[in-house]
C-alpha cells in the first residue's frame, strides 16, 4: 500500500488531504512543516510527499530539495495558491513531478496522485531493468576463461569509450558478435539512449533502406504514413548492422554517407535528418575477399573497420566450454526447476572434444535439450548424445593436435588415451567408448589390442 507524506502549516488541510487519501485506501501520515516532514523522511520510507509552499522554518522548496537528496526519485506534488504560479513552476524546475492550486477538488487530488505514483513505479522498473542490462552486459559479466576472449574484451572496454568510433566484429555464426555488440554499447556514453540491431541478412534488399532510413508518407506503394527507420531509431545511441556484408551496393553507399556526412534523407524525403549513431558491423564472412571481388565496397570497409575485433571459433578457445557449459545448465535448471545442477567429468571430456560447429549456440541448445532430458539437472554423456529429432547427430571430433617434430609413439598414445577414457567413465567401457567417437565393439577390441600389446601380457 502506497505511503504519502502531506506536509502543510495548516492544520484544516493536513486533515483534509488526509481524509481523501485515506477514503482512496492510500495510507496518509502528517507533519506541520517542512523540518518534521525532513525528519519523518529521513526515518521512515514514503511513496510520496504532498508539500505546501509556504511554511515556516522550512519552506517547500527547501523541503523539496532536501527530499531530493535523500531520494532521487522520490516524487514530489507542491500545493500553491493562484498568487504563487511563479514558485510552483520554480518548484517544477527543482524536481517537482507535479503542482495542485488552491482550492482544490478532491477528485483532481486523487488523479493527480494516482498519476504521479504510476509514473514513479514505472520510473523505478525503467531503473531496474537499465541496471539488469548493466549488470548482464558488463564485461566483467560475459564468461571468458581463454587468453583470446579475454584479449578480445579487454580491446572491446578499450573502444567502449570512444562512443564515435565504428567497430567491425567479424566471427562464424554463434560465437556471440551480438553480445559484444551491446557490451561495447552498455559500457559507453550511448548507453543512456538505444542499443538497436537490424539483421541485413533477413530483409530483402528492396526492402532494406526503407528499413535502414525510414520513408515519407506516400514514397511508395502501402506507405500510408511516416515511418523512422533504425538509423533514426538508434540517434544517440548504437546501431548493428548485424550481417553487413549482405547489404546491397545501393544500400552501402548509403551507409557510407551517413559515416561520412552523418546525415541522411527517408525514402521520399528531402529533409536531412542528423545521425548521431555509432555503428557497430557485425558479419561471418570475409569484407576483404569480398571487397576484392567488388562484392563489398572498400571505401566503406576502410570506414567501418576502424576498431576490428575477430571472436575465434568455440573449437579454438577450448577453454571456456565448461564455464560456459555450466553457466547454461545453471539457468535452465533454473527455469525448468530441476535443482542442484552438474556436469558429470565424462560429460566435460565429451563437451571438450566436440567440434561444435554452430559455436556457443550450438553449446547452448545442447545444454538446454540435456537438461530436459535430464531428472535432476545433473548431465552425463547419455544426455548429451541424445540426437535431435529428425535429425542425423554428425559430431566430429577436432583434437587440434600438432605432430611434435621429434614424433611420437602412437602405440603408448593409444593406450594412455584409453587408459584417460575408462577413467573418466569409472571403467564403464560404452561411456569411455562414446568418449572417443567408437562403438562399444570398436572399443573392446581396441582395449583388447592394448592389453595384448601392453607390458604386463609379454
Amino acid at each position: 500500500m502506497d505511503r504519502i507524506l502531506v506536509v502543510d502549516d495548516e492544520k484544516r488541510m493536513r486533515h483534509i488531504l488526509q481524509l481523501i487519501l485515506e477514503k482512496e485506501g492510500f495510507i496518509a501520515e502528517q507533519a506541520e512543516n517542512g523540518k518534521v516532514a525532513l525528519a519523518m523522511l529521513q526515518e521512515k520510507q514514503f511513496d510520496m510527499v504532498i508539500t505546501d509552499l509556504k511554511m515556516p522554518e522550512l519552506d517547500g522548496l527547501s523541503l523539496l530539495e532536501e527530499a531530493k537528496k535523500l531520494d532521487a526519485d522520490m516524487p514530489v506534488v507542491v500545493i500553491t495558491a493562484y498568487g504563487t504560479i511563479e514558485n510552483a513552476v520554480e518548484a517544477m524546475q527543482k524536481g517537482a513531478i507535479d503542482y495542485i492550486t488552491k482550492p482544490f477538488e478532491g477528485e483532481k487530488i486523487i488523479l493527480t496522485v494516482k498519476r504521479c505514483i504510476q509514473f514513479s513505479k514505472l520510473t523505478g522498473e525503467i531503473k531496474v531493468l537499465k541496471e539488469e542490462l548493466m549488470r548482464r552486459f558488463d564485461f566483467s559479466g560475459i564468461l571468458a576463461h581463454s587468453k583470446e576472449m579475454l584479449e578480445i574484451l579487454h580491446q572491446a572496454s578499450l573502444v567502449a569509450k570512444a562512443p564515435d568510433s565504428t567497430v567491425l566484429i567479424q566471427g562464424e555464426s554463434g560465437t556471440g558478435k551480438e553480445l559484444l555488440a551491446r557490451a561495447i554499447h552498455y559500457n559507453s556514453v550511448r548507453s543512456e539512449h538505444r542499443f538497436v540491431a537490424i539483421n541485413c541478412a533477413a530483409i530483402p534488399s528492396e526492402l532494406i533502406e526503407s528499413e535502414l532510413f525510414g520513408y515519407e508518407k506516400g514514397a511508395f506503394t502501402g506507405a500510408h504514413k511516416r515511418k523512422e527507420g533504425k538509423f533514426e531509431q538508434a540517434h544517440g545511441g548504437t546501431l548493428l548492422l548485424d550481417e553487413i556484408g549482405d547489404l546491397s551496393l545501393e544500400a552501402q553507399a548509403k551507409v557510407l554517407r551517413i559515416l561520412e556526412q552523418k546525415e541522411f534523407e527517408r525514402l521520399g524525403g528531402n529533409e536531412s535528418l542528423k545521425a548521431d549513431v555509432r555503428v557497430i558491423g557485425a558479419t561471418n564472412k570475409d569484407l576483404d575477399t569480398l571487397s576484392e571481388e567488388n562484392a563489398f565496397r572498400k571505401d566503406l570497409l576502410f570506414r567501418i573497420k576502424v576498431f576490428p575485433l575477430y571472436i575465434p571459433p568455440l573449437k579454438r578457445r577450448r577453454e571456456d566450454i565448461i564455464p560456459l557449459a555450466e553457466h547454461f545448465l545453471g539457468e535452465f535448471s533454473q527455469a525448468m526447476g530441476k535443482p542442484h545442477p552438474g556436469l558429470t567429468e565424462p560429460a566435460k571430456v565429451f563437451l571438450r572434444k566436440q567440434a561444435w560447429p554452430g559455436n556457443v549456440r550450438e553449446l547452448e541448445n545442447s545444454i538446454e535439450r540435456a537438461v530436459i532430458h535430464s531428472p535432476d539437472g545433473n548431465i552425463d554423456v547419455s544426455h548429451l548424445t541424445l540426437p535431435s529429432f529428425g535429425e542425423k547427430e554428425t559430431r566430429e571430433v577436432d583434437v587440434d593436435y600438432i605432430l611434435p617434430a621429434e614424433g611420437i609413439d602412437l602405440e603408448e598414445l593409444e593406450r594412455s588415451v584409453v587408459q584417460q577414457a575408462l577413467e573418466a567413465a569409472d571403467n564403464n567401457q560404452s561411456k569411455a567408448a562414446q568418449l572417443l567417437g567408437l562403438t562399444r565393439g570398436k572399443f573392446r577390441v581396441l582395449l583388447k589390442n592394448i592389453k595384448k600389446e601392453g607390458p604386463d601380457e609379454e
